[in-house]
Order: C-alpha cells, then structure tokens, then sequence
C-alpha cells in the first residue's frame, strides 16, 4: 500500500526579502504553508504526549518534541459546529444566531459575504483546500439542497479552491464524500434524498430493523442504516456513493495528500478535519485491537497514524522547513456519544479529559481545553508553553504571518498571537470566552475562570457528562484548582464582579 500523508492548515505568509552583506541582490523567502490537523472529539489527555493516555500516540509525541506543546489551550466551543465557525470566521460563534450542532442538511452557517480565513489565504495568493469533516451546513436553504447536483454555496463560495469533505459527521445523513460541491460516485440512476424529518417508505431503519445492525445505539442514532450502522436523519438511495466507514480515515488521508502534492510548487493552505475519534468509532481493520480500549482507543491509534503520513508526507517532499503544521481539536472529549461500542467499560485508566472536569457539551475545563501542537520545523524551537490561547486567533496570527490588511469588520473577536503560537514568548491572552452546548459562557482571565450563571441541565445523563450550568454565579482558580471542585464564588465577590463586567464587555463590543 502507498505511504499516506496529511495536512491540515495551510496558511499564508510572506517574509520580507533580505539583503546578502556586501550584495544589493534580493534574496526572496517563499511564502510557508500552513497545515491544520483539526481532531474531532479528542480530549487533552488522549494523547500521550499530554502525560494522561493509557493509548501510545508516537506520531503526536514526535510532533510535539519537534515544535510547540501548549498546554493551556482552548477552543471556542464544546461542541463542533461553533468551534469551526469560530475558527475559520475570527468570531464568536455565540454571536450569531443558528450556529448550534448542524443537522446533515443544514444549510451554509458561513455565509458567502462573510470573511474567512481560505479567502484572506486567497487574497495573498495561496491555493486552498479542505479535506474531511466540514460539518458547517451547504447550500443556501436547509434540506433544499440538491444531492444529485451541483451544490451552491459551497466551500468554493467561502474560499476554497478544493474541497472533499463529509457534509457533516459521521454519524449523520447522506453518509456520501462531496468533492467541489457534487457527490462523490453518485449513479443518476439511483438518486439520494435526505430528510431530518420523516423516514422515506420502504427504508430501514435502526429503531425497527435491530436485526440489520452491527453495531447498535446506545442513545438516539436509531434512523437510518448505511453500512450495518443506524444513524441521525433519514436518506435513500446513492448505493455507489456511499462511504464504507473503515474507509474513511484511508480516503480523507489520500485526498490530502493529493492536494499536497498537486500543490507543491506554491504555497497551499489545507484544512484538514479528521472523522476520529468522532462516532460511529469504526477503525480501519488494520487498526483493531491495538490499543486495548476497543473502538475508541483504537480510533486514537488510526487518528496518530493520519498524522504520522502528514509529516511523512512534509519530509518526503522536502517542505517540513516551510510548513507550518498545527494539530489541535474542535472540543473535548465525550467517551459513549450514542454507540455501543465499549467504550466505557474498556476506558481503565485512560483518562481522555486530563486533570480536568467535564467533557465535550460542558462550560468545565474539559469541554473546551484541547491540545494544541504547532511544529515549522527550523523556526519553532520545541518547548512546552503555559500560555493562554485560544483557536479564535489564528485567523489574526495568519493574517500578521502573511503581512494581511484585515478589512472593516474582519475577525472581529481574533487577536495578534503569532509570537506565542511560534513559542517566542509565553505572553497570555488576556481573556477567553468558551460556549457550552446551551451557550451559557465562561470567561478566563488569568488564572481565574467564571460560568455564567444558566437554567440548562446541570448532567448530560446520555453522555454521563457535568454540563457546568448552575443558576448561580460560578468562579474557581484554575491554578490552584484545575479540576473546578470548589467554586469560590461566594468569597471572592470582587473577583466575581471583575470577570462577569469583562465578560459583559466582551459581549457587548
């Protein structure tokens, strides 16, 4: 089998050209790419380099002794869909109404006038792809859109010259690969319809034919069946189209590594969203039973292989010292998100959510603070940085990188880090804001952390997850007590009132 490689955000940047002593000639530096691997439900602690997986991640760790380990990382949501609108937006997805959990036939969040990180890339002369999970809604109406041909807006509209991606998750209909706004091995004869509302007659599905499944829902994802596997939505149809599951981390990783290679010879920036550890966990068969924890752990191991042919990728095209590669997550981690697969009671030791509380859907540590590796390979010098940071600011570090101009309204809520995300200094954040699933906030400054105070459930009972809401106001000093077990609110009522007026701040800019 050919090697495989992966990329994930390729960015832009231009250096300045440079005087040779006692020479008038300029000597021009190409522009870096940059490549993002953007995980999907992986915790901080499910690598091993993070010092809390019972699971061996060496392609991680070899990244991570090659670059940047920051160890005070956030993402801008707990859930996926507001996480990546926060990234590739530069704004808080909270601020703009229908950017909760997509369904499969969402349509486009981003919309084609917003600005964007592929399109500031464009603007200085990149080419631009995205490869895997997308999970940000298509076209211009939810569930108009036509499966069977073109679909428009798509990512082209927001900035992107290439695109192969899952319309939304894995766990969700039409279980098809789009490539440029079409489906992937669509036979017109057999065309695909989607629905979220009512089931197509004639279709099986998880709830009544159990008997057709192999692998069984633990909470919803009972509707329809592709692949021996029940999920959310209802579809019918597109038979040659469909993805096989074990598949998916092997054809993602080839088309990634196809547009790297296709795009060699200039700069390139690649978005690239893994499918692991997201459910349904099923790994490549080459993949089963190496990690001991079942479907989840072994999901770990295919996730550290994709990275593992990224950076095999980078050496063999002798662009490692002028790529720019950061691995990073879109929310916490949630360990039976739906799926019987053992998950549970196989985790032993393994503790995906690190020393903190919570996990994906929460305003706890968990639910939001990620790992985050950034390696360029000659101009980061490995180090483990404390630093505050956030997902939010890589829109503006880009953008500083390439010597970009942001225009009025532009990445609103992204700021300059781009020294601290090359590791040339530990300066923090001065503040970060994090959404839980029902989009009661949190605020960090310093070492001091305040939820908002929220009438949502205080569990999550299907996932077995604290989801942070309390109807009181809630602080605690993450420094002294990074598993939130105390909240100090009720002492600290200076503290209180400082991070609730900076939050109120924030919100109001």
């Amino acid at each position: 089998m050919k090697k495989l490689s992966i990329l994930s955000y390729t960015g832009l940047t231009i250096l300045p050209f440079t005087l040779s002593a006692g020479n008038a000639k300029e000597k021009k530096q190409t522009k870096p790419n940059i490549v993002i691997i953007y995980a999907d439900d992986i915790g901080y602690g499910d690598l091993s380099c993070y010092g809390y997986s019972k699971v061996q991640t060496p392609n991680v760790d070899k990244l991570a002794a090659e670059g940047v380990r920051f160890t005070n990382s956030h993402c801008g949501a707990a859930t996926s869909t507001p996480s990546r609108y926060a990234l590739l937006t530069g704004e808080y997805a909270w601020r703009k109404e229908g950017t909760g959990i997509a369904a499969g036939d969402a349509a486009m969040i981003i919309k084609p006038e917003q600005h964007t990180i592929p399109r500031m890339m464009q603007a200085m002369g990149y080419k631009t792809g995205a490869v895997g999970k997308w999970h940000l809604g298509l076209g211009s109406e939810t569930s108009k859109q036509n499966w069977n041909g073109l679909i428009t807006p798509g990512l082209k509209e927001l900035g992107f010259d290439y695109s192969y991606i899952l319309a939304a998750t894995g766990d969700r209909t039409p279980c098809v690969f789009m490539e440029n706004g079409r489906v992937v091995n669509l036979d017109p004869n057999d065309p695909i319809a989607v629905s979220y509302i009512k089931n197509f007659d004639g279709e099986p599905t998880g709830k009544d034919n159990p008997e057709l499944l192999r692998m069984h829902p633990s909470h919803g994802h009972n509707q329809a069946i592709v692949n021996g596997i029940s999920r959310i939505g209802f579809m019918k149809g597109g038979k040659s189209a469909l993805w096989v599951d074990e598949n998916i981390a092997d054809s993602i990783t080839v088309k990634a590594l196809q547009f790297i290679e296709n795009n060699k010879n200039q700069p390139f920036f690649l978005y690239f969203g893994t499918q692991d550890v997201h459910v349904p966990r099923v790994p490549h068969p080459r993949f089963v039973g190496k990690s001991g924890l079942g479907p989840r752990g072994d999901a770990l191991v295919e996730f550290d292989w994709t990275v593992g042919q990224v950076m095999a990728k980078l050496k063999e095209l002798n662009l490692d010292d002028n790529t720019l590669v950061i691995l990073s997550s879109d929310n916490g981690p949630v360990v039976d998100d739906g799926y019987q697969d053992q998950a549970v009671k196989l985790l032993g030791d393994h503790k995906p959510w690190g020393p903190f509380r919570g996990g994906k859907y929460s305003s706890f540590e968990a639910g939001t603070h990620v790992p985050q590796i950034v390696r360029w390979t000659g101009k980061v010098k490995p180090s483990v940085s404390p630093a505050l940071v956030t997902q939010l600011d890589w829109y503006a570090s880009f953008a500083s990188l390439a010597g970009y101009q942001f225009k009025h309204g532009e990445a609103p809520d992204s700021q300059n880090g781009l020294k601290t995300m090359l590791g040339k200094n530990k300066k923090n954040r001065s503040y970060v804001v994090k959404q839980n699933i029902n989009n009661s906030l949190s605020i960090i400054v310093g070492d001091w952390k305040y939820i908002e105070p929220s009438k949502g459930a205080k569990m999550n009972k299907d996932t077995n997850i604290e989801l942070g809401n309390l109807n009181a106001e809630q602080l605690y000093n993450l420094k002294l007590d990074p598993g939130e077990k105390t909240n100090v609110a009720a002492t600290n009522p200076k503290k209180v009132a400082e991070l609730k007026s900076k939050l109120d701040a924030v919100k109001g800019k």
